[in-house]
């Protein structure tokens, strides 16, 4: 583990327990408690919370990635020790928001008027805010200037033109605010600007749409030509709800449509299989070699029963070892255990095989993986990848030409932390399909490797800013999966649809290699069974007049059991 995970972790260890160490107010939690069933329908108290704690399975995998590093925006992180060093910063940002407030109005207006909203900036936090009014208001106030003025002044052409340490603080920025312990309400955003236009009030809607459209737009790791639509600001909790919902619009949760040809129903969702012919009944020369291999298990010579009594059940256990999917859909695998114990003669092994549960071995959601070849290997069975300007609503398998859309995505240093906090914002506030999880699923499938990384980059469907096609494939290898199981209809039918494309050009080349190097060549395989047969003949027969020990050695020598009393010492 590297020094700065060693260092977020520790900085994350100390910030649960000053969180755990705050003082509970118990007649402001009363109070509280008594105005909120007072004033609040019983609707409004369960759907009005959009700030959430990260969920632990998935905050564990990558804390750095949830815990803000440089700046505390909210009430969540504010009495961390370690980012109070940037509040200079923020209060910076604050005079400079006080210089564009018309009728000479002061910074002081913006709390008083926060003061009268405490319900409403207390009501998107899924925790107990045990912070005054005053304190609260003050804080929401410095905090929503700072973020808006670095909404204003962030353009990414623009940063990716100045040096390296201002393009870092503001990647860092970027991260800070688009974390989901770290979010601010949008209306919050409505009342700064109003100050600054109070007596046009569309001026002041129009200014904040375009900041945050064009933010959005930016930040966002997935692009779409889908434009954001922003009727109304309040609709939204806050930036992380926004982009949520400009990246997952509806057309990308609903069914398949009616039009569209189901998938061919031989091959199962998230299963590889190929079918071959039995050779027992196609094969006439199958008996002939069945009853050779039953003869040379029959031989009671010192090598045999070796291979017998060691070698096969080691064969059988790791067999068992495999998963019960593999086990059952690929046929020399199904085969071989039966096959190996009915001629060996190992039925201790088979009976131990029995009461093996192979399909539990991967059971947890957050183990799985979706079952999908990974992009090399497609491009290998003929698949192209396109982009698809709709975002993950446009993600789709043509069968007819193999060519897979997939959305433009960014890889960049804040990818990685965006779509993260997305995940676990769908998480905690989807009670739907977890579309964007699903998603990242679909991408980490499919990239193993630096190679795939490459092939989706000169297709157009990967823009990659990190420092290599390595580094984007470790990314995506190690990005978090959904803490539920959820089905996406739209992505799993193209999931379906890839594996059976390629369970049909796999089906159909293996076959061919069968007949032409395998089934035509039973005689011959007779031939050397007879030759394997003969030769241990001659061997028992050898064995029967001179020790097999002095020519084999100990290797071959199996334990004598020892009977009850004792003899034989």
């Amino acid at each position: 583990m590297s020094l700065s995970e060693l260092q977020a972790r520790a900085r994350f260890v100390q910030s649960s327990a000053a969180s755990a160490g705050v003082h509970f107010d118990e007649d402001r939690w009363v109070n509280h408690v008594r105005r909120s069933l007072e004033r609040e329908a019983a609707d409004a108290l369960g759907a009005a919370a959009k700030v959430f704690d990260v969920p632990a399975v998935l905050r564990e995998t990558k804390p750095e990635a949830y815990l803000p590093q440089h700046f505390a925006l909210g009430p969540y992180h504010c009495s961390r020790p370690e980012l109070r060093d940037m509040e200079r910063y923020k209060l910076a940002a604050a005079k400079r928001a006080e210089k564009l407030f018309a009728g000479g109005r002061k910074f002081d207006h913006l709390v008083q008027n926060l003061l009268q909203m405490q319900d409403r900036m207390r009501a998107p936090y899924h925790r107990l805010l045990e912070l005054s009014p005053q304190t609260l208001a003050w804080m929401m106030a410095i905090d929503t200037c700072f973020l808006l003025d670095f909404l204003e002044s962030y353009h990414r052409d623009e940063a990716t033109d100045m040096v390296s340490s201002a393009t870092n603080w503001i990647n860092a920025t970027v991260r800070d605010a688009m974390m989901l312990e770290n979010q601010l309400p949008l209306f919050l955003f409505s009342q700064v600007i109003s100050l600054r236009h109070p007596n046009a009030e569309q001026a002041a809607t129009d200014a904040l749409q375009a900041v945050l459209d064009r933010f959005i737009k930016e930040v966002s790791p997935i692009k779409t030509t889908a434009e954001l639509v922003l009727t109304d600001v309040s609709k939204h909790a806050h930036m992380l709800d926004l982009l949520y919902h400009f990246l997952v619009p509806e057309a990308a949760v609903g069914e398949e449509s009616a039009d569209r040809a189901p998938p061919p129903p031989m091959v199962p969702a998230d299963v590889f299989s190929i079918d071959v012919m039995d050779p027992s009944q196609q094969l006439p020369d199958y008996d002939k070699v069945k009853q050779a291999c039953v003869q040379v298990s029959s031989l009671d010579v010192t090598p045999v029963r070796y291979i017998r009594e060691s070698l096969v059940p080691r064969l059988m256990s790791m067999l068992s070892s495999l998963p019960g999917q593999i086990m059952s859909k690929v046929p020399f695998l199904s085969a071989v255990a039966p096959l190996v114990t009915k001629l060996m003669g190992t039925t201790d092994v088979e009976s131990q095989l029995k009461g093996v549960n192979l399909g539990s071995i991967i059971s947890s959601p957050l183990a799985q993986e979706i079952m999908i070849p990974s992009v090399a290997s497609l491009a290998r069975w003929g698949v192209r990848f396109v982009p698809a300007p709709d975002g993950i609503a446009g993600i789709s398998f043509d069968a007819e030409t193999a060519t897979l859309s997939l959305p433009v995505l960014t890889l960049d240093g804040n990818t990685e932390v965006v779509l993260r906090n997305l995940v676990a914002y769908e998480a905690v506030a989807v009670r739907g399909p977890l579309v964007l999880a699903r998603y990242t699923e679909l991408m980490n499938g499919i990239i193993d490797t630096a190679k795939d990384v490459k092939i989706l980059r000169q297709s157009g469907v990967v823009v990659n800013r990190l420092k290599s096609d390595k580094e984007a494939a470790d990314m995506w290898n190690g990005m978090c999966r959904a803490t539920r199981i959820s089905k996406v209809p739209r992505l799993d039918a193209a999931i379906r649809e890839v594996n059976a494309h390629r369970s049909r050009r796999v089906t159909a080349q293996v076959q061919k290699l069968l007949k032409k190097y395998v089934f035509k060549s039973w005689r011959i395989l007779t031939l050397l069974a007879a030759v394997v047969l003969l030769l241990m003949t001659a061997l028992q027969t050898f064995c029967s007049v001179y020790q097999c020990n002095r020519w084999f050695g100990s290797a071959f020598q199996l334990p004598v059991p020892q009977s009850a009393g004792g003899e034989g010492r």
